[in-house]
């Protein structure tokens, strides 16, 4: 049984440019977390076993810290990684309140821009409804659409 949290939307920017926003850091650390939460560091090679490592902090002083694995990195197709592993596919131990999960994000153009489709596979249930009470679907909708503003703006 599949445990998955899905975001499917056409974007008025370029496969190239969904693609961009994830693996050019300076680019993630401007949208990647929905505001008024800031991406403050990113890390990403990305290449099949490369690092994808970001932290997160909240307008109370919250951090979340991430280090995970990419999986897949195809220009303007699609960008994978999962928390289940880092960098060379080391197996990772989560720490409490962590759920394990693995991303893929498809990139396909259409008309105009993009069709961007992220499917989230969680290792359980219980990690999936946590990531969905956490605001998954708002919040990753909310950061989508601060990529679509800041490569909108970046065009001039």
């Amino acid at each position: 049984m599949a445990f998955d949290l899905r975001i499917e939307r056409v974007v008025p920017i370029s496969a190239d440019e969904l693609y961009a926003g994830y693996v050019d850091t300076e680019l993630l650390k401007q949208w990647f977390t929905p505001v008024p939460w800031r991406t403050t560091e990113a890390e990403v090679d990305a290449v099949p076993g490369g690092i994808f490592r970001t932290v997160m902090c909240g307008p109370d002083g919250e951090r979340n810290e991430g280090t995970g694995c990419v999986l897949d990195a195809r220009p303007g197709r699609r960008f994978a990684w999962t928390n289940l592993m880092g960098p060379n596919f080391e197996p990772l131990p989560l720490g409490e309140g962590e759920f394990g999960f693995t991303v893929t994000i498809d990139f396909e153009p259409v008309g105009e821009g993009s069709r961007y489709s992220a499917v989230v596979r969680h290792v359980d249930e219980a990690g999936m409804r946590t990531h969905d009470e956490m605001g998954f679907h708002d919040g990753w909708g909310a950061a989508l659409d601060q990529l679509v503003e800041l490569m909108t703006r970046r065009r001039g």
